[in-house]
């Protein structure tokens, strides 16, 4: 009761007035094990996340827009980029290019918004060493080689030669586990999805990320 009478009596007193720098808030997982899933289901859930849009050299797919999906560029364009230091993180996976610009992310942080990435262990890598202090990271893991391999089967999208091959890089993905901050197992989709949120809403209270706490404080002891 306190609390709300302060609040009431005192709007500055809100917690929720707060300014707060933005997060970079990574899920890292080999094909099928479910980060995509997850990552659609966050920003279905929270309107205060936002996916980050990639550069890439694929081509572009039925559907898909420029800007929206994706930046789409040419290699030529992609290296100009990279000899420009324009991005926070860049990989090659199956043969195409991917990179996260560095400008709208930081313009995104700085308001206070987070952003959401599903890349790899070598572009989350490149992503703390660029932006540490910002980056929260969280590996997911499948129950089993062998339930990774039949949801990736289930999908009836790939030959079986690629899945072998998507099964070999997950082992590759899988060792460098130990490079993130939260590991989860995806054995119940929901359970999984619950501790997702429960990072980010815990990670949004970090001190450090409470730009307008200093301010507040003071406030508060010249009262």
């Amino acid at each position: 009761m306190a609390d709300e009478l302060a609040s009431d009596t005192n709007p500055s007193l809100s917690s929720s007035a707060l300014a707060r720098r933005g997060l970079l808030f990574v899920l890292s997982s080999p094909s099928g094990a479910g980060k995509s899933t997850l990552a659609r289901m966050l920003l279905e859930d929270d309107e205060k996340i936002e996916m980050s849009v990639s550069v890439t050299t694929r081509e572009q797919r039925p559907g898909e827009e420029h800007g929206k999906d994706y930046f789409f560029v040419s290699d030529d364009e992609f290296e100009e980029m990279v000899a420009d230091n324009s991005f926070l993180e860049y990989a090659t996976v199956f043969g195409n290019r991917y990179a996260t610009p560095a400008g709208p992310v930081q313009e995104m942080l700085e308001e206070g918004r987070d952003v959401l990435f599903d890349i790899d262990w070598q572009g989350t890598q490149q992503l703390y060493q660029r932006a540490g202090q910002d980056v929260v990271r969280i590996f997911i893991l499948p129950p089993s080689l062998g339930e990774l391999r039949e949801r990736l089967e289930s999908r009836n999208t790939d030959s079986s030669e690629i899945i072998d091959g998507r099964m070999q890089r997950a082992a590759d993905e899988i060792s460098h586990w130990d490079g993130y901050d939260y590991v989860l197992i995806n054995d119940d989709l929901n359970l999984c999805f619950a501790k997702v949120k429960q990072i980010l809403t815990t990670e949004r209270m970090r001190r450090a990320r409470q730009t307008g706490l200093i301010g507040f404080v003071r406030d508060l002891m010249d009262e």
